[in-house]
């Protein structure tokens, strides 16, 4: 399915064409990687797209709290990162999606702790080259689970990637509900937001969701575009936002591909008429 985002009759220039890949993974790494090559063939070169963006975990799911995310965790040279190159290649596209990268303990851990994978979205250039990693700062310690018992945060390093001649900013999951790393992303540059996730379900859940992913559009007047995995334990609903903070397209809870065409143009509109970014007087960097 293809949703046209406010785009208007007379733009030429600036748009971005973008799918959103939602799917539910288990803990099954090679079935997850056949699952997303079954999805990901139903794309092809004539499409014309600038960006897939599959959903935080599509490597592998993160399991019960036992499950030994260490153990399973691949090199950013993997069979997953090596899966979505060749995707990226075939298409000629950037290619967003979630893994756990296998690394060893830090040097300065005298004596050396376990070896926690971080969880990282990796980019991959239309030339199946490995061009970006992002690895996810705010771990989800939150609502009874305990992320950071189990995988690493990245350092404090906002990711900004080029996408056809623009600027996506990268964060993950929960991520989401800490405004300033958005904030910042925008400082440095960025035009949208791309956020993988895997949301757990839970009650009011879905509404935090929804309500955070507009909150990011409307405060930075940018589109947000936001890609979960589905299934038992997490919520779907991938979304696309406009700069407006308007929802223009909304998956349900099933595996499911959205294509989507973005206009920058009318984001350069919305912030003529609500310039909030030029009136703020506060700034989170000199």
């Amino acid at each position: 399915m293809r949703t046209r985002v406010f785009l208007t009759p007379a733009a030429t220039m600036g748009i971005m064409q973008v799918a959103l890949v939602q799917f539910a993974a288990t803990t099954d790494s090679a079935a997850n990687r056949a699952a997303i090559d079954a999805m990901l063939v139903e794309l092809g070169p004539n499409d014309g797209l600038d960006l897939v963006i599959l959903p935080e975990g599509s490597m592998h799911d993160f399991g019960t709290s036992e499950h030994n995310l260490s153990a399973i965790a691949e090199p950013l040279d993997g069979p997953f990162v090596q899966l979505l190159a060749a995707h990226a290649q075939r298409l000629g596209t950037t290619i967003v999606g979630g893994m756990f990268e296998a690394t060893g303990a830090l040097p300065t851990e005298i004596p050396p702790t376990k070896s926690l994978p971080f969880n990282t979205l990796v980019v991959l250039g239309p030339d199946g080259e490995l061009r970006q990693r992002y690895r996810k700062i705010h771990l989800y310690d939150s609502f009874g689970y305990r992320e950071s018992e189990r995988l690493r945060p990245g350092d404090i390093t906002p990711v900004v990637i080029d996408v056809a001649g623009r600027l996506v900013g990268l964060m993950t999951c929960y991520d989401l509900r800490f405004p300033e790393l958005a904030r910042i992303l925008i400082e440095a540059g960025a035009e949208m937001l791309a956020i993988p996730s895997a949301w757990v379900q839970g009650d009011i859940k879905l509404d935090h969701w929804t309500t955070l992913l507009r909150a990011r559009a409307i405060e930075n007047t940018v589109p947000v575009i936001a890609v979960g995995q589905c299934g038992e334990h997490y919520v779907g609903h991938s979304l696309v936002i406009d700069a407006r903070g308007s929802i223009v397209d909304e998956a349900g809870s099933d595996p499911v591909i959205r294509r989507v065409e973005l206009d920058f143009a009318e984001v350069e509109r919305v912030r003529a008429e609500n310039p909030s970014l030029t009136n703020r007087r506060i700034r989170s960097a000199p």
